[in-house]
């Protein structure tokens, strides 16, 4: 063989070594571009804005961040940026509920009112378990503050909302007999765990969660006068193109919501849902067992996660709102494939953001679009 069919044999090699690559790269930034386009209307330096984070098989394939962090000091949005999370806290209030059983704490079939007597007997045992999966029948807290005149961003001790509680004549149906979301179940689930284990919910969820994981930014906010680094403030948009501020340093109830993380700390939770770290096992079984109406039928919520489909596909979700801010986190388990989505901006909808990254990157395994109708949604509750 001569050096000419030599070299022409090394070059048709190595082409076909560096093509493949080059093309994946390319697709990769094909994929990018379209992501920066659904968030284009938050990608500008006076508007506030989403940090975005992409996951496939535990790592980043795509993070970012669009927008400001804050308007007064110009400070870009970045995946380190802490948010308030709303309900995307009761996956990890729930977690910690699971946890403490593990350790003997408690039993997801306790009565409530082994560890909050305050609370009216209403004629039948409401579980724990039936609280975690919404079914207790117990009026959400939230509503009842506004219906009792009193400002969200008020500092509201943990006696106030229990006398507020024990002060409900009825439940809003029969435990078991069907779902209704009341962030009642989750802030008591705060309590509970205080009283079952001797600490605050911040201190066991860190011992027990966020520093086994390696969340070092996340926390939940149960002290009004802590420094938090990194956090963010949250805004509503007004006319011609300006903002008011919508968050509070004095709303510290937790349970419910009330925690505080990035989207680089979320990747670590996320990577738990197969890894199973955290302690004896039973954590993602527990939680991601949907629960049971008194009729036998199933619903879609397990332990602070939806559980459903997305056009063909099983998908685990929660979304949060209170004040100016939005969150989801949507997790597709088959495809091991995550978006995680967190705004400062009250009129942002990172469901539908979400859903639209998902859409990009997992386009030809998803089922045909459904009409806008059927298109899935999740809960916005703070």
């Amino acid at each position: 063989m001569n050096s000419v069919c030599r070299a022409a044999i090394i070059l048709v090699l190595a082409f076909s070594l560096i093509a493949p690559a080059s093309f994946a790269q390319q697709d990769a930034s094909d994929l990018q571009r379209k992501v920066d386009q659904v968030f284009a209307d938050y990608d500008k330096p006076d508007s506030p804005g989403c940090a975005l984070g992409v996951v496939r098989n535990g790592e980043f394939i795509y993070k970012k961040g669009y927008g400001t962090a804050s308007l007064e000091l110009g400070v870009p949005i970045t995946p380190q940026s802490v948010f308030y999370m709303g309900s995307v806290s009761k996956q990890f209030t729930a977690a910690s509920v699971v946890l403490a059983a593990e350790q003997g704490f408690l039993s997801l079939d306790d009565d409530i009112r082994k560890f909050v007597p305050e609370l009216p007997a209403y004629g039948k045992t409401i579980t724990l378990r039936e609280m975690l999966h919404h079914t207790s029948g117990f009026r959400d807290v939230l509503g009842l503050l506004l219906l009792a005149g009193r400002n969200f961003e008020d500092i509201h001790p943990t006696a106030e909302l229990l006398d507020l509680l024990s002060r409900q004549k009825a439940l809003n149906y029969q435990p078991g007999e069907e779902f209704l979301y009341s962030n009642t179940n989750y802030f008591l689930m705060s309590v509970v765990i205080h009283g079952a284990t001797g600490k605050t919910l911040t201190q066991f969820a860190d011992e027990n969660i966020f520093k086994p994981l390696g969340m070092t930014h996340t926390r939940f906010y149960e002290d009004h006068t802590v420094v938090v680094p990194g956090r963010i403030p949250a805004y509503e948009p007004l006319t011609g193109n300006t903002f008011r501020i919508d968050w509070s340093t004095n709303f510290d109830k937790v349970g419910d919501g009330g925690l505080l993380s990035s989207v680089d700390d979320l990747l670590l939770w996320d990577r738990n849902f197969y890894d199973n770290k955290l302690g004896k096992g039973t954590l993602l079984k527990e939680m991601q067992t949907q629960g049971v109406l008194n009729n036998g039928k199933q619903i879609e919520y397990a332990l602070g996660l939806f559980l459903s489909k997305y056009r063909g596909l099983p998908i685990v979700e929660h979304g949060g709102a209170l004040f100016g801010y939005r969150t989801e986190l949507l997790r597709f388990p088959q495809q091991k494939f995550s978006v995680i989505t967190l705004c400062n901006l009250g009129a942002s909808n990172p469901n539908s953001l979400s859903y639209k990254v998902a859409d990009l990157y997992l386009s030809a395994q998803l089922s045909p679009e459904p009409p806008a109708s059927a298109a899935a949604s999740v809960d916005a509750h703070a």
